[in-house]
């Protein structure tokens, strides 16, 4: 279940914005269109408290039906499409009573979906299109529904193998997106087992590989999710689109899986390239991968190299977050390299984000080592700054111990300005001295952490952190100046005095 959408009737409030239908329509223009597409998913039907809203929802479709004629407008676009079938079917089957004319129009929608598959955008939307198409497949009859089915199961057996990789990761890495293709297939198996009957014997298998992918995408999510509960922010990434991570654990236990009640400490997820270091209070979760698919890098942001950081159980190092689509500045902004815990050589991306779903030039990893014996220490390099003069290489080390993380910086071949940046989440403050190479941090709950620069120069600059679309909030970034191509800072907490006893044992 999803957070409620629809706050009176005929009144939505999506991606942090409010609208009235009577003012805006289905299609208004005073909406970006990601809102228009939200309005058009149908989502409150499913969501916490629905029940209490039947009479909204029964109104809702019908002003729908009267509003929507076929083919016409945002609403029968394949994706918004794709979700709404879905969601009025979840409905029809919670026990709601769906009228004769939205059953009609069901089917009309169906078979305007199984004519305009995307496959020319391929990834999520793909998926989704496959998924409606054996819902509504299983849940009418008649040889038509017989083709819906056939033809989504075919796309779902060449998707989900290409799409979840060998680690559990979905191929976008994006833990945003990978939740919602946990639900997709969580909701696919739920209706495998409500319509058992009417799969044959040669289609039973293909249930039974989504259960066994279920199982790894589940560990995934919980290795790239911080203690709070909540989804990291690489690439394309934000609260409120996908369910909560307990929402789908709860989900997933009641179509019998076991709970994930045990994460190992240290998890190197080598097929999408992510590694998760948790010791004593702390947990780093480091990007190591590709920006995307080489064919889909929509949703990718220039953050190689980047990582997020928790202490004491709250968020303290954040990349930005994602608060919108579209092509604009901002969308540009959010997906650059400065606005993630990386480094930035002479103002440029790391990968050439451009539009609001595209990548030119993108970086590659090489020389990846992972050790996670002892005293976990993780090194990468990559050449998304090969275009540069010089073709410099960035590499990275990360090393933590008990006491505290070390994140070292090289760039060669490069006499650019060269910066590491460091976003600090909205609720921590940063204290330095008088040199902001040194300092402290206090978080909400009284626990301090420090942070002590080896190497080069240090400054705090003004940043924001998007958490949801429509949301930004004031941050802190500590920004530190390469010197002579190299950085290093330490991270310390045990106390987190500066000068303490754990403050800086890897820098000796």
């Amino acid at each position: 279940m999803r957070a409620p959408s629809l706050i009176a009737p005929g009144e939505f409030l999506l991606l942090g914005q409010a609208g009235r239908l009577a003012e805006i329509g289905w299609d208004g223009a005073q909406r970006e269109k990601l809102w228009r597409y939200n309005q058009h998913y149908f989502d409150d039907l499913n969501a916490v408290g629905a029940p209490e809203r039947a009479e909204w929802h029964i109104a809702l479709i019908a002003d729908w039906l009267a509003q929507n004629p076929p083919g016409r407008g945002t609403g029968w676009e394949p994706y918004p499409t794709s979700l709404r079938i879905v969601n009025w079917i979840k409905w029809a089957l919670a026990g709601k009573s769906l009228s004769r004319d939205a059953v009609q129009s069901l089917a009309i929608q169906t078979r305007w979906l199984s004519r305009r598959l995307e496959y020319h955008l391929l990834g999520n939307h793909l998926f989704s299109n496959a998924k409606a198409l054996v819902f509504a497949g299983l849940f009418f009859e008649g040889a038509e529904a017989e083709h819906w089915l056939e033809t989504g199961l075919a796309i779902l057996t060449r998707e989900v193998p290409e799409q979840i990789l060998a680690d559990g990761g979905h191929f976008e890495r994006s833990p945003m997106y990978h939740a919602l293709a946990l639900e997709d297939l969580l909701d696919l198996l739920n209706m495998a087992n409500c319509y058992e009957m009417a799969l044959t014997p040669e289609r039973k298998p293909e249930a039974d590989r989504w259960r066994e992918r279920i199982k790894t995408m589940r560990g995934w999510l919980h290795a790239m999710s911080h203690p709070d509960g909540g989804i990291s922010f690489f690439n394309d990434a934000a609260f409120g689109i996908a369910p909560e991570n307990a929402e789908l654990d709860a989900y997933a236990e009641r179509l019998g899986f076991k709970a994930v009640d045990h994460l190992p400490p240290t998890q190197w997820l080598s097929a999408s390239g992510y590694a998760r270091f948790s010791c004593g209070p702390a947990v780093a979760l480091l990007d190591m991968a590709a920006v995307g698919p080489d064919y889909l890098p929509g949703h990718a942001h220039a953050d190689t190299l980047s990582f997020e950081l928790s202490l004491f159980g709250e968020r303290i190092l954040v990349n930005s977050g994602t608060s919108c689509y579209g092509n604009s500045d901002e969308r540009l902004r959010q997906r650059g390299t400065a606005a993630h815990n990386t480094v930035v050589i002479a103002g440029q991306d790391s990968s050439e984000v451009w539009g609001g779903f595209r990548v030119a030039r993108r970086a590659r990893l090489r020389d990846v080592t992972v050790s996670l014996s002892g005293a976990p220490i993780a090194q990468a390099t990559h050449d998304g700054y090969r275009r540069l003069p010089g073709a410099p290489l960035h590499r990275r080390c990360w090393r933590v111990n008990d006491g505290s993380l070390s994140v070292s910086d090289h760039v060669g071949n490069c006499d650019l300005p060269a910066e590491a940046r460091f976003h600090v989440h909205p609720d921590m403050r940063l204290v330095p001295e008088s040199d902001p190479s040194v300092g402290e941090g206090l978080t909400p709950n009284g626990k301090r952490f420090s942070w002590h620069v080896c190497r080069g120069k240090a400054r705090i600059e003004q940043s924001t952190w998007h958490p949801r679309f429509g949301e930004a909030h004031s941050s802190q970034c500590l920004v530190i100046a390469l010197h002579e191509g190299s950085s290093e800072i330490i991270f310390s907490w045990n106390g987190g005095l500066p000068g303490g006893a754990n403050a800086y044992p890897l820098s000796k």
